[in-house]
């Protein structure tokens, strides 16, 4: 009778094996497939359709010109910018040049699509089950700066998870305007 049990519980755990096992290979196949069609298309603007999307503003008590220098050294954004890890910029900063970046853990691949001195940049990017399309603009106010950032997600990861993705979103931008502040305001000489 023990053996008899033994095995039938055997049988049953094997069953519930094999049906997480079909479940994870399914979804694996969904995932590959959603990814291989995703078609997403740089712009100079954010999409205003995207179901996750931000704007922010803030005011820097620097001069546009240094803002605008520190926020254009994509490679030193890690030193400045608490939730980059890594950031190298593939050429000089202009429309089309690339750069990687790694944010919370995940890398992303952007491109410059707008570069205009002092007043605009607008890059994209894919990451893993989302696109980002980034607006920034710059404007002088006798001396100071005013920032104001948008933002657009989508994707289907991000349609899957919208608010955890929107109030991620909108904490990002929040420290990097922030951050951008601070390092702007007390950095001498740039």
């Amino acid at each position: 009778m023990r053996h008899l049990i033994m095995h039938m519980k055997n049988k049953i755990w094997k069953k519930v094996l094999k049906a997480v096992l079909s479940a994870a290979a399914v979804l694996a196949v969904c995932v590959v497939i959603l990814e291989y069609k995703s078609d997403y298309k740089a712009s100079a603007e954010i999409r205003n359709d995207a179901p996750v999307k931000t704007k922010k503003t803030i005011v820097i008590n620097a001069a546009i010109e240094k803002v605008w220098r520190i926020f254009c050294d994509v490679d030193k954004w890690s030193s400045w910018q608490n939730e980059i890890s890594s950031s190298k910029i593939n050429g000089s900063f202009k429309e089309g040049v690339s750069f990687d970046w790694q944010s919370n853990g995940l890398t992303i691949h952007s491109t410059l699509n707008t570069v205009n001195s002092n007043k605009k940049i607008v890059w994209s990017g894919p990451a893993f089950g989302s696109f980002a399309i980034h607006s920034w603009k710059f404007k002088n106010l006798n001396g100071r700066t005013l920032v104001e950032v948008n933002e657009s997600m989508e994707g289907w990861l991000v349609a899957l998870f919208e608010s955890k993705f929107q109030s991620g979103l909108d904490t990002s931008i929040t420290h990097w305007l922030n951050d951008l502040k601070t390092e702007s305001e007390n950095i001498k000489i740039r």
